[in-house]
């Protein structure tokens, strides 16, 4: 495998980076068509009451003509910020590492940049440093037809939705390697990577 080819989701998921391990470079289709109810603005984690989803509101992210991925606005109406930051900080708060990342998150939220492109390009940005993961990141220049692609570029995009998810099955579900969580006592996947980074700490990019 040389280069993977993905959409970007919010606090990508652990199958996320599983399916770049072994990639030279991550290449993120900037000229997509935006996609309604995928991980493109949801992230899930764990909590009290189990695994939850943190989901960013977008402008006009229902509207029915076609919209580019990295032309879509975050909707600031609501003070959804502040609500993931606290949600994150109930869930992992009692977790060996939250205090460790928090404040790199805390000042990525009040940056409050004005697409969702933006912010979670800026998340994955983090999230690759948190894991000690020097992977190069480039964004597409225009669109890329599956039919085009040269045999070194493996098409990831849409490979992980939240309906497989949902179903327990399909590409959602790859192996995971368990490790310790906060709440429960069976192994939860398919959560966001903070998960394990707030559990594992700098150990965390072992487990992918």
């Amino acid at each position: 495998m040389s280069v993977v080819l993905t959409e970007l989701h919010y606090l990508p998921s652990i199958p996320y980076f599983q399916q770049v391990l072994g990639a030279e470079k991550l290449l993120l289709d900037a000229h997509e068509h935006y996609h309604k109810q995928t991980y493109r603005n949801r992230a899930l984690i764990l909590t009290a009451q189990g695994p939850q989803p943190l989901t960013v509101p977008v402008v006009d992210g229902a509207r029915s003509e076609k919209i580019r991925t990295s032309e879509i606005e975050i909707d600031y109406r609501q003070n959804w910020m502040h609500r993931h930051f606290r949600t994150l900080q109930t869930a992992y708060g009692a977790s060996p590492y939250f205090g460790y990342y928090a404040d790199y998150l805390q000042d990525i939220y009040t940056q409050k940049p004005a697409r969702l492109w933006e912010l979670n390009l800026t998340f994955l940005q983090l999230l690759l440093r948190c894991l000690r993961w020097p992977l190069p990141t480039e964004s597409t220049t225009e669109y890329l037809a599956p039919a085009s692609l040269p045999p070194t570029l493996l098409d990831r995009r849409d490979f992980l939705t939240p309906k497989n998810a949902l179903a327990g099955a399909g590409p959602d579900s790859p192996s995971q390697r368990p490790y310790s969580q906060v709440f429960g006592i069976a192994f939860v996947p398919g959560l966001s990577v903070l998960d394990l980074l707030f559990m594992q700490g700098p150990a965390a990019g072992q487990f992918l």
